[in-house]
């Protein structure tokens, strides 16, 4: 440790992931870091994130790991090679977390659970000398530069070498991430791309009736379709329509065609281990004198949710065209018509540009200051990824600052 870095104060805002690994990255090299948060405690979103199990990575080969970042390939890309999934599951180990490769290559702490991760690492980083500074809202500078934070005790005013933003993107705003900050920004030069939502659910104009009956129910055991891409899993349905995993995984995409043209379709297979002859042979088996539902349910195991959905997209009479009905078993249409609100979002697209930032991720037209996380314009599907880029982004956003730091001696 250099002693001569003491002399240098770096204020880290928002601790979530991408903070606390830039904070990391500073209090290690001997500078003194003072985290700021607008919550009681830091890391909320984290430990929300970890409540069904804590999916930290994924352990599929990196070139396959790199496509899931979409348009921003590119940007995401160097900031991951300074800090891949096997890096960061080596670090969780320096912390005395044992990790494992679950069925799915996702990557879990072996308990499941954030907590204890996040117990470690702050211990860690306090004894690095690490401040925190909790229910400290930041609300920009001031016009001498001072970092402006509202406390309950009234405004206080701070000044430090360099600053690392990681306020989070717009989603789920009740545990930090509320997006306040993008009009500061925009306020002082940075060019924010607007928030969005993403890994969201979508609106469905589903008839009362359905909607009464089935809000909250599971359809297992289905694939959809949505340009040309096809995955199988499970999803569930809202009041409001239907979100989960396996509508997560394409809400990117979705999202951008309703965008472009009020709305998009996406078909539903209801039987994905069944060819489309197997089901149309079963649809055309004489029934007798058994309703069209119990000979749905009897030959091709269809009911509840599943059979009400096919009347949800067929009336009566089309429903009694054996072709028809099969086709629409196998590729049954949904218009998806609006994404749901950002506020309901796991994650957000949109952020601080990357032609706004250098390749350390520091501001260009505010020298010193330094962004990290889901506040940057990228997005990831669910299964790790965003926690891996927030975790890579900010240890490049730390060492990023420590580099200026050293340009300024």
């Amino acid at each position: 440790m250099n002693p001569a870095r003491r002399t240098h104060t770096v204020a880290v805002i928002g601790g979530g992931p991408a903070g606390l690994m830039a904070t990391e990255v500073l209090s290690q090299a001997g500078v003194r870091v003072d985290v700021y948060d607008a919550m009681p405690s830091v890391g909320r979103k984290f430990l929300m994130a970890g409540k069904g199990g804590m999916n930290i990575t994924h352990a599929e080969p990196f070139a396959d790991f790199l496509t899931r970042y979409g348009a921003q390939k590119s940007h995401i890309e160097p900031l991951l090679n300074t800090f891949p999934p096997d890096a960061l599951r080596d670090w969780i180990h320096g912390l005395g977390i044992s990790t494992f490769v679950g069925t799915s290559n996702r990557v879990f702490p072996t308990d499941m659970k954030a907590a204890p991760l996040l117990r470690a690492w702050l211990h860690r980083l306090r004894e690095n000398g690490v401040r925190f500074h909790m229910r400290h809202r930041w609300n920009g500078w001031n016009a001498q530069g001072a970092l402006r934070f509202i406390t309950p005790d009234g405004e206080r005013l701070i000044n430090t070498d360099a600053v690392v933003l990681a306020l989070g993107g717009g989603s789920w705003p009740q545990l930090g991430s509320d997006g306040v900050w993008v009009k500061l920004l925009e306020q002082h030069g940075a060019s924010v791309a607007p928030l969005r939502p993403s890994n969201c659910g979508f609106d469905i104009a589903w008839s009362t009736h359905f909607r009464e009956r089935f809000v909250g129910e599971p359809l297992k055991s289905i694939a959809v379709t949505f340009a040309d891409v096809r995955k199988q899993g499970e999803c569930v349905i809202t009041e409001h329509g239907i979100e989960g995993g396996l509508i997560y995984g394409l809400s990117a995409p979705i999202r951008d065609e309703i965008e472009r043209s009020g709305s998009a379709v996406l078909y539903l297979d209801l039987l994905p281990d069944w060819s489309l002859q197997r089901v149309q042979t079963e649809v055309s088996h004489p029934r007798g004198s058994r309703s069209l539902t119990s000979h749905l349910q009897s030959r091709l195991g269809l009911k509840g949710v599943k059979a009400n959905l096919l009347r949800e997209a067929l009336d009566t009479q089309q429903m009694n065209d054996a072709e028809l009905l099969a086709g629409t078993i196998k590729a049954l249409p949904l218009a998806l018509i609006a994404a749901r609100p950002l506020s309901e979002a796991i994650s957000s697209a949109g952020g601080v540009t990357f032609e706004s930032l250098d390749e350390r991720l520091m501001l260009k037209r505010s020298p010193g200051t330094f962004c990290a996380g889901e506040m940057l314009d990228w997005e990831a599907p669910t299964g790790g990824y965003l926690l891996t880029a927030c975790f890579a982004s900010g240890r490049v956003a730390g060492s990023g600052a420590l580099a200026w730091l050293k340009d300024q001696s």
